[in-house]
């Protein structure tokens, strides 16, 4: 599956969630449904957005992992 690591580049360049849905021109609620990973997907368009404002590669923000089959502990 495919985490987004926002909050921790927003962390990293202190911005706020309400000034980074400014400047890419989202709602607050659609970049908390992006920040919290229960987003579906992203256009190129928000995510080129993203990756201009917070000075950032595509990859500094979205992470593959890979996903545990049911019945694998969390800590294995």
């Amino acid at each position: 599956m495919i985490v987004v690591n926002l909050d921790v580049m927003m962390a990293k360049r202190k911005i706020s969630a309400g000034e980074l849905a400014e400047k890419i021109g989202i709602t607050p609620a659609n970049l908390s449904i992006l920040k919290n990973n229960k987003a579906k997907a992203i256009r190129f368009s928000t995510l080129e957005a993203i990756c201009r404002v917070l000075d950032c590669q595509p990859g500094d923000i979205l992470e593959y992992v890979e996903e545990k089959e049911e019945g694998e502990g969390k800590d294995e």
